[in-house]
């Protein structure tokens, strides 16, 4: 008699660009790319594994874009902030009507709609097989949700930080622009910020680096792939 194979992940951070909950162009929120980003997410939670999503706002308001247009820098990634608020009830709204319980917690005050980011309520959510999701961002200005997710990741103890992409990996080169790209199965955080790989920004790196937080480089947007990665199928860039 065979056993049925077990997640290799009991607990992991998803993290999503903004872009990603947009329509063709990564604008607005499509109710059809949340639905897919939400089938998948389901997916994982019921085969029993634990699953944080940080959600980026991208696809409304980047606070970077908005200094760029005369916006002051920290009202800007304030609004960016809010944006990923939006983005998270939208995913909760699709996960919810799947049937997966799902809880937002908002690292910004707003108890109306979501819950205030407290680590061991959270955790106690995910014991309880909840899905949790963290929104706006670290909840403070100068730091990207990038650097959200990989602190929340340490904080509640998840095992490795996922990266959801449009790309099977990381490349030494944009595999758009360069048909002859490399694409790297494993990578060290060393090379990754010597050769100025864009997989996140250097304080999230940092953290990640600091506290030996594997973060994993997949494409999301092949159906189940979410599952082939908690599964322990070699897909995306490990990088450790």
């Amino acid at each position: 008699m065979t056993t049925a194979k077990k997640p290799k992940f009991s607990r992991i951070l998803l993290k999503l660009s903004g872009e990603s909950l947009g329509d063709a162009n990564g604008m607005g929120i499509s109710p059809e790319s949340v639905l897919h980003m939400a089938k998948q997410i389901r997916e994982v939670r019921d085969l029993g594994v634990q699953v944080v999503v940080v959600v980026g706002g991208g696809n409304i308001f980047r606070g970077l874009t908005g200094s760029e247009r005369g916006i002051e820098r920290a009202t800007g990634d304030y609004m960016g902030m809010l944006a990923t608020i939006i983005n998270s009830l939208a995913l909760q709204d699709s996960l919810e009507k799947l049937g997966a319980p799902t809880r937002v917690q908002s690292a910004i005050a707003m108890s109306q709609v979501a819950e205030p980011f407290i680590r061991r309520r959270a955790v106690r959510h995910l014991e309880k097989g909840r899905v949790v999701i963290f929104g706006g961002g670290t909840g403070n200005p100068y730091f990207s949700t990038d650097t959200a997710a990989a602190l929340r990741a340490n904080e509640i103890g998840a095992e490795v930080i996922l990266k959801a992409t449009k790309v099977d990996g990381i490349y030494d080169s944009d595999p758009k622009k360069n048909p002859q790209a490399v694409r790297y199965d494993k990578i060290s955080y060393l090379d990754c910020l010597q050769k100025q790989l864009k997989v996140m920004d250097s304080t999230a790196f940092s953290l990640c680096m600091d506290n030996k937080m594997p973060i994993m480089v997949f494409d999301f947007f092949k159906p189940h792939n979410l599952k082939r990665v908690v599964m322990g199928e070699q897909i995306g860039t490990i990088v450790s």
